[in-house]
């Protein structure tokens, strides 16, 4: 059983919607829409990033919906491409104006080194980057701060110089695809794991071992994918531009047994996995 207003704690005390409704793919023209819908759903936890280039309207969005600023959780994302100490702080201004907001709940490092580069060192960059990263959570603009695609290296060279750890790692995970390194190195130092992509983009449809779970609990495959992630005590990212979908991807009042989780848990890989490069699509 999982409500929309359910939260995690990250380990400053900040509370999280344990469902986030992502809007990468989500086309500009699109985004008010979807995220004025997904409130109107009962999502209280959006999450965009200033590559998606969505940010201005997904701040129309949440300002259409009518709910108070402080019922909602808002998530954005420096881009991967930024890689020095002043530019962080450029970009957060940016996305601050994109969002004519007055704060952020959460923002994140978009990945470990930029989409041209996958894979590349930038182990001495991320520290400067994450010092700009904790001046800005210093500046109380920001009530948390945290990274997304890190690996347990990329952690790792964080930690070692942080005077703040980080509090989230958003990372590609879903049912075949869970990221046991990353996930077990993030928890055991109090770093919430969120999923981005819970249903393997599509991947997961056409599954007939997850369809059979589903039809056990007579829900769809996207409601089952979504609550393992959260049972994994990671938080999920499902996206959606149509109402209907969005509101499906809602109804998570059931339970997966302990069996049927390490049923799932074991599955190997179901769908091919990458790297999201949201600046192409």
């Amino acid at each position: 059983m999982t409500k929309l207003t359910d939260t995690f704690e990250i380990y400053n005390g900040v509370k999280i919607p344990k469902v986030a409704f992502g809007t990468w793919q989500i086309p500009a023209e699109d985004a008010r829409q979807a995220v004025h819908d997904a409130i109107d759903t009962g999502y209280r936890h959006i999450d965009t990033a200033l590559v998606y280039q969505n940010e201005k309207e997904v701040g129309q969005g949440i300002k259409d919906s009518g709910v108070k600023r402080e019922d909602l959780f808002v998530t954005s994302k420096l881009p991967a491409e930024t890689k020095n100490y002043d530019d962080a702080l450029n970009d957060f201004e940016t996305t601050m104006k994109n969002l004519d907001l007055d704060y952020l709940d959460l923002y994140l490092i978009h990945a470990p080194w930029p989409w041209g580069q996958i894979g590349a060192n930038y182990d001495k960059e991320n520290q400067d980057v994450w010092r700009a990263m904790e001046k800005i959570y210093a500046s109380g603009r920001v009530k948390a701060i945290g990274v997304s695609n890190f690996n347990v290296h990329d952690l790792e060279n964080v930690l070692q110089t942080a005077k703040v750890k980080p509090m989230v790692d958003q990372i590609q995970y879903y049912v075949g695809f869970t990221e046991p390194k990353i996930t077990k190195f993030a928890q055991a130092h109090d770093i919430l794991v969120e999923a981005y992509s819970p249903l393997a983009t599509g991947g997961l449809i056409h599954n007939q071992d997850v369809l059979k779970i589903a039809e056990k609990y007579n829900v769809s495959v996207p409601q089952l994918a979504i609550q393992f992630v959260i049972q994994n005590g990671v938080l999920p990212l499902p996206k959606a531009v149509h109402k209907a979908h969005i509101e499906d991807n809602a109804k998570l009042d059931f339970e997966i047994s302990a069996e049927d989780m390490g049923i799932l848990n074991n599955m190997s890989d179901t769908a091919p996995s990458h790297f999201h490069n949201p600046t192409q699509g």
